[in-house]
């Protein structure tokens, strides 16, 4: 909740374990197991919940400054790793939007407030799941391994740039991590993860031993008033197919409120009509969240159907660098939901209650990433830009004899005006 705390039913058991975790120690099971001695409402969630599960090896994404125990512990904590990942897209977000206002990048949409949606889901998710992403799930794609370089190279369009500069900033993708790149028009990801979700059923039923993998789709509740979304949720709960449909439902379809998109409860309310499983959740809750998707992954690989969730939280951010909301939402909401349903305060709180975090280890993380996404930043912004053939390539398998012609034009008209391609 707000305050740190996993909320309690009416008249549960509540022991104050605190003192029992010693905090320069960050051991995951022993926090596992105080957690289920002061909650054992939730003794289920804490046992089977991934962040509270170490990694077998070291993250290549922490640090790992020196050989102590305590140091190489740390470098296999996930929950520590939630919590850094969260910081490390916040401080990335910042860089790069304000790089944006200075002309460097032509573009760019933050996460701020939606932070606990991302590393709750991915850390619940496999690495065979493939996620189909709407434009507001990068964190999804850094939990997998995707680093600040190259998203750096993504958003400065260079020639290390997965997309060959094809795509504007935050037009992720990456086959090697499962995550399928965006696409600007809403909704479109949403049928298309309903194919890849059918795929998985009939690999299933024609290979028993192959790893069982899900689809998930990402999307807000403005693309839920999209024909596609219905045309979605209609074929797979028809055709029966694994998958998640993930709605982050932030208050706004840009400038739209939720009032004034729909008059029923919300989203999920829609999941029994299409004759689905649904949950709503707090969606600034990255255990919540976490816990939600772990099961419906587990459902849906049970039973061969879609599952919906609905996670409720808040845009903090502008729509994107082409939008000012102060212009259609009072900043006292803003105010409010950065000091209250704020994710990352929840997670921080969270932590510095059983004396794993103090503002100078908080400071000394938020340092130590708004250093990185700077080098980052400065070394894609360095590089070059795509080479030129690369403008007219892997749409076909041959090169078609109109872009053969189109190209042979265009290094005329460079070579006539004796323009010099960058």
């Amino acid at each position: 909740d707000e305050s740190g705390n996993f909320r309690q039913p009416d008249k549960a058991l509540h022991t104050n374990v605190s003192k029992l975790i010693p905090p320069k120690h960050h051991d995951l099971l022993q926090l596992q197991s105080a957690l289920t001695i002061q909650y054992p409402h939730f003794k289920h969630h804490f046992l089977s919940s991934g962040l509270f599960q170490p990694s077998k090896n070291p993250y290549p994404d922490m640090p790992l400054n020196n050989e102590e125990a305590e140091a190489a512990d740390d470098a296999k904590n996930t929950l520590l790793r939630a919590h850094r990942q969260m910081i490390r897209l916040r401080k990335m977000d910042t860089i790069l939007h304000n790089a944006q206002r200075q002309g460097r990048i032509s573009f760019y949409m933050t996460h701020h407030g939606e932070e606990a949606i991302h590393m709750g889901s991915a850390s619940a998710l496999c690495p065979q799941d493939v996620i189909f992403a709407q434009y507001r799930e990068a964190g999804l794609l850094m939990w997998r391994g995707f680093t600040l370089e190259q998203f750096c190279n993504q958003c400065f369009s260079n020639d290390h740039d997965l997309g060959k500069g094809r795509q504007m900033p935050i037009h992720y993708g990456c086959r090697a991590l499962n995550y399928q790149t965006v696409s600007s028009p809403l909704g479109t990801q949403i049928t298309q993860a309903v194919g890849a979700a059918y795929k998985f059923k009939l690999d299933a039923m024609n290979n028993k031993e192959k790893e069982a993998a899900i689809s998930i789709v990402y999307f807000g509740e403005g693309a839920a008033s999209t024909i596609d979304f219905h045309s979605a949720c209609n074929f797979a709960a028809t055709l029966k197919t694994p998958m998640i449909f993930f709605c982050r439902n932030n208050g706004y379809a840009i400038s739209t409120p939720v009032e004034d998109q729909y008059a029923g409860d919300g989203i999920i309310s829609r999941a029994p009509g299409y004759g689905m499983a649904g949950i709503r959740v707090d969606g600034n809750d990255v255990f919540a969240v976490h816990a939600a998707v772990a099961e419906a992954r587990k459902l849906a690989l049970e039973t061969s159907a879609p599952v919906m969730i609905e996670a409720m939280t808040y845009r903090q951010g502008h729509h994107s660098t082409s939008d000012d909301s102060s212009k259609y939402r009072d900043m006292d909401e803003v105010q409010t939901a950065q000091d209250v349903t704020d994710p990352l305060l929840r997670m921080d709180k969270f932590l510095r209650h059983y004396g794993w975090m103090d503002d100078e280890a908080v400071a000394s993380i938020e340092d130590e990433e708004r250093a990185a996404v700077l080098r980052a930043m400065e070394a894609a912004e360095a590089r070059p830009g795509p080479k030129l053939d690369t403008m007219f390539t892997d749409v076909y398998h041959e090169k078609p004899p109109h872009l053969v012609h189109q190209e042979m034009e265009l290094r005329q008209h460079l070579k006539r005006y004796d323009i010099v391609y960058h």
